[in-house]
């Protein structure tokens, strides 16, 4: 008995064809990266995120390029969502 899993995207995501889908995704800022004070959103008990717009992207996506503008002090969470990885495939998946 064979099982066919239908619906696993073939293309290999790159820079290139990234649709930044993470870029969407709150961002709990938990260590120090560096990450600058007007991307950071604190809630009323102090938790600090990524600040996300009204268009409901992460404040730091540039929009035409869709790439980060602080990428050597973004989040440790986005420096662990792998390019290519499970989670990035289901994002990319989940927004189609």
């Amino acid at each position: 008995m064979s099982i066919r899993i239908q619906n696993i995207p073939t293309t290999t995501v790159t820079c290139a064809n990234c649709q930044a889908c993470c870029c969407r995704l709150e961002v709990m800022i938990i260590t120090d990266t560096g990450v600058p004070k007007q991307h950071i959103a604190v809630d009323e008990y102090g938790a600090e995120t990524m600040l996300r717009l009204d268009d409901g992207w992460c404040s730091a996506v540039d929009r035409e390029t869709l790439r980060c503008t602080i990428y050597e002090n973004r989040p440790w969470i986005c420096r662990e969502f792998e390019m290519g990885s499970y989670e990035c495939i289901t994002e990319r998946t989940d927004s189609m």
